[in-house]
């Protein structure tokens, strides 16, 4: 009889065996084939990758024409197991051209990634040993969703409260609605209706960690002094120039997500060749730009930014292949809640019907190796993540 192992229960099938116990990492690093993706490689580097992944005892998907040097870049796909890529990586790094030094470093680097962590303001640590959880606060009267509207103090701390009762990690507080073809709001407006929020929960719960949720420098400034401990940014630090003084005189953690255009013109501009490969090249290198202004990989946090410049089948995409900004190391926010995807997925069902298939992608989450999601529904999305952890643990 022949039974079939998921790759989450290799450890304890190897273990059933009855092997030796130190041999149980060694046998878990040659078990998992995992495919990893480098873009833009000198094409005769590739040829080489190829040739040496073989030796080493995996393979490496090369384009047609590849081998007669059609094109002078192309993107190779390795097929290895941990074992295979730290034996590739230590025959890079006596290579010292074509750029393989520095794709062996990439992969070492890889290969020696441990759980991010986010440290905050205050000094308070944010871990990952299990998916994350942001609430979603919405001090507005025009967010797409009508639940998470909120109007005045009183309402925000009850459902911050709630939020926190039901397994909230973190409160994400916003004052504008970025819903596609929204307008913005006044700088004065926002603050008025952020900062009261966020003294308040402050007061009333001093050990919450709060995220605002603005692209203006002026409410992030005020927020920040008001308690809030992370500054999510849909523009990645892209819109506002005085943005960058406020990260750089504050070091506040920074969520960096993708969007093209503004909300009122975003989804005008979804061409893409590759979303997947296109979104993380560009979040990593606003990541390395958050890293020129004094942070480190403690204080980043990647979102792909799903809805933002992105149509159906590009959201699907991102969530499928999350695992693409997973690898870098950063922690990795998914913001997927009753979005407009969801809804014309499951047959243009409304906001108000997109519970299911919000979970559905918080689980994607987990598979993906994700550190964070975004959610309305606080109490639902942890009781099925916790579920779904368990059964993977």
């Amino acid at each position: 009889m022949v039974i079939a192992v998921a790759k989450e229960g290799i450890a304890a099938a190897i273990r059933s065996i009855g092997a030796h116990p130190v041999s149980i990492p060694i046998f878990e690093n040659k078990a998992e084939i995992i495919p990893l993706k480098l873009l833009q490689v000198r094409t005769p580097a590739a040829n080489v990758i190829k040739q040496e992944m073989l030796g080493v005892g995996g393979d490496a998907v090369t384009p047609i024409g590849c081998i007669v040097n059609k094109d002078k870049y192309v993107d190779v796909l390795l097929l290895g197991t941990r074992k295979h890529y730290k034996l590739l990586a230590t025959k890079l790094a006596m290579m010292n051209f074509f750029g393989m030094v520095q794709l062996g470093k990439e992969i070492e680097a890889y290969l020696e990634q441990t759980v991010p962590v986010t440290r905050l303001l205050d000094g308070r640590c944010l871990t990952y040993d299990k998916l994350r959880i942001m609430g979603i606060l919405n001090a507005t009267p025009d967010s797409f969703y009508g639940g998470s509207r909120l109007n005045g103090v009183d309402a925000a701390l009850q459902r911050a409260e709630q939020m926190l009762a039901d397994g909230a990690d973190i409160l994400d507080i916003g004052g504008e609605s970025t819903r596609p073809g929204s307008d913005a709001v006044g700088i004065e407006e926002e603050c008025q209706r952020v900062v009261p929020v966020i003294e308040a929960i402050r007061k009333r719960f001093p050990e919450a960690i709060i995220s605002i949720d603005t692209w203006h420098a002026r409410v992030a400034e005020a927020a920040l002094e008001s308690g809030a401990d992370i500054l999510n940014d849909i523009t990645a630090l892209e819109g506002e120039k005085a943005m960058v003084g406020v990260i750089e005189r504050s070091k506040a953690p920074v969520i960096l997500m993708h969007m093209r255009g503004t909300p009122k013109d975003m989804q005008t501009k979804c061409e893409y060749t590759n979303v997947v490969d296109e979104v993380a090249c560009y979040l990593k290198e606003r990541a390395a730009f958050a890293e020129s202004l004094g942070l480190t990989k403690e204080h980043i946090i990647l979102d792909p930014g799903i809805g933002f410049a992105k149509n159906v089948e590009q959201n699907l995409l991102l969530m499928r292949d999350l695992k693409s900004l997973t690898s870098f190391g950063y922690p990795v926010l998914l913001a997927a809640s009753r979005k407009s995807t969801i809804g014309a997925v499951l047959g243009n069902i409304p906001a108000e019907e997109r519970l299911e298939g919000t979970i559905a992608t918080s689980l994607q989450a987990v598979y993906a190796g994700a550190q964070l999601v975004r959610v309305h529904d606080v109490k639902e999305n942890v009781r099925a993540i916790r579920m779904l952890e368990a059964i993977l643990k």
